[in-house]
């Protein structure tokens, strides 16, 4: 799997998801984000190890206690991507309101054309 499609595989859990917006608010252990959730803390080291894997999330031992950080970088590929995607569809919506607008000028025309007529 490539680098985004990593990344989107552990964005696509609410559960991830979720972890991800603790750990931007700074690093927290293991412990913290189990408690942090009614979920097993097996379950939360499955899920830890998923955004480590999707290099996400740097895991680091402090001691006894294993710490998990954001990797900010990692959410800017995706950034990036939906950036990309943002610039082609609006593109494509300002593409789309010149014809609209070009449609309801001939419309107009002819509206006033069989006003004429009448």
């Amino acid at each position: 799997m490539d680098k985004l499609g990593a990344t989107f595989a552990a964005l696509s859990d609410p559960t991830r998801r979720a972890m991800i917006e603790r750990l931007s608010h700074g690093p927290a252990s293991v412990h913290a984000l189990t408690e942090s959730f009614a979920v097993s803390q097996q379950m939360i080291s499955k899920h830890i190890a998923f955004l480590v894997r999707a290099r996400i999330v740097i895991k680091t031992k402090r001691g006894r206690e294993s710490v998990c950080r954001l990797r900010p970088e990692a959410i800017k590929t995706v950034s990036d991507w939906a950036m990309s995607y943002r610039r082609f569809w609006e593109e494509r919506f300002d593409n789309l309101d010149v014809v609209v607008r070009q449609m309801k000028k001939e419309r107009n025309r002819n509206d006033k054309k069989l006003g004429q007529r009448k």
